[in-house]
């Protein structure tokens, strides 16, 4: 299946597919907002708010596998907004691991991570960073959405400001 094809649901309920953003550079990041790692959300919306306008696409996926998301897709919309001033596109919560994993993070965990390795999610807040060109960069929790590694690689596949 191409990645393009994937059904995805918004937080508030319309039905897309991944290739909504096809031709832009895509941020995919599995999201939980009780999570340590919560307050990368700011730097996701200032990623949306720097680079939108030239093709950056951050796309949050809240997930409750790692049992630190809130229940209701209500709650996390206005966590999200209430707290982080989110703005970029929030999905329905998937599974990312396992069997019943949402088919875009079976698609994804099989591309290596920066240090080689691939597989499973580990944690929440892992960022998945696809290029137009088709070119797969895979970050774990601790990196910062603003971070060089993934900055560089988000200037280098958009157009010149």
């Amino acid at each position: 299946m191409d990645l393009d094809d994937i059904a995805l649901t918004t937080l508030d309920g319309r039905t897309t597919t991944f290739g909504e953003w096809a031709g832009k550079v895509r941020l995919v990041v599995n999201v939980a907002s009780r999570c340590g790692f919560a307050t990368q959300y700011a730097g996701l919306e200032q990623l949306h708010q720097r680079y939108a306008d030239r093709g950056l696409a951050v796309l949050g996926f809240p997930s409750n596998q790692f049992l630190q998301e809130l229940g209701s897709t209500e709650a996390i919309a206005e966590y999200c907004s209430m707290t982080y001033g989110v703005t970029f596109p929030m999905f329905e919560k998937v599974k990312l691991n396992g069997r019943s994993a949402h088919p875009l993070f079976q698609a994804l965990t099989g591309t290596p991570a920066v240090d080689g390795t691939k597989g499973k999610v580990r944690w929440n807040f892992e960022k998945f960073l696809l290029t137009p060109t088709g070119d797969l960069h895979r970050y774990r929790s601790t990196t910062e959405p603003d971070a060089p590694q993934v900055v560089e690689v988000i200037e280098a596949a958009l157009p010149a400001s």
